[in-house]
């Protein structure tokens, strides 16, 4: 077994502000979720039956979506090799998630370019952050 290199300051930076990412995407998570009045007044009519309406297969990969990018960032931090396969999980399950939304539903009509362009920069952001950490585990950052 390789002896742990050092972490790179590039690690703690990406990490920092992905969990930050994450964090909000958390948030909008839970407010959706719980129904939050004042954080759902934003939404047309259309649009909350539309978030209210998502199977439950759809709130299972969201759910894993969101939060194995959370956990997957605390195990970045913490240098842990597990934030590869959390991350991975984290990533298809975006996929499954955008796949409803834009290929199964209304999602597209119903947030139009600027939630498909927020969607673009999630699958990016997700794709990259288990690139990101596969490189790190290659190089023997995380153990």
């Amino acid at each position: 077994m390789a002896e742990r290199q050092p972490a790179p300051k590039h690690l703690w930076i990406v990490g920092i502000l992905a969990l930050l990412w994450d964090l909000g995407g958390a948030y909008d998570y839970l407010m959706t979720q719980t129904r939050n009045e004042a954080y759902m007044a934003k939404f047309t009519p259309a649009q909350l039956e539309y978030f209210y309406g998502f199977p439950v297969w759809f709130e299972f990969f969201w759910a894993l979506a969101i939060w194995g990018s959370v956990v997957g960032c605390i195990l970045l931090l913490l240098r842990r090799c597990l934030a590869v396969p959390v991350f991975l999980v984290s990533f298809v399950s975006v996929i499954v998630t955008t796949i409803y939304s834009y290929g199964m539903s209304d999602g597209m009509e119903l947030m139009g370019a600027v939630g498909l362009v927020f969607t673009v920069v999630i699958l990016a952001v997700s794709l990259f952050l288990w690139l990101y950490s596969r490189a790190l585990q290659k190089r023997d950052v995380l153990t």
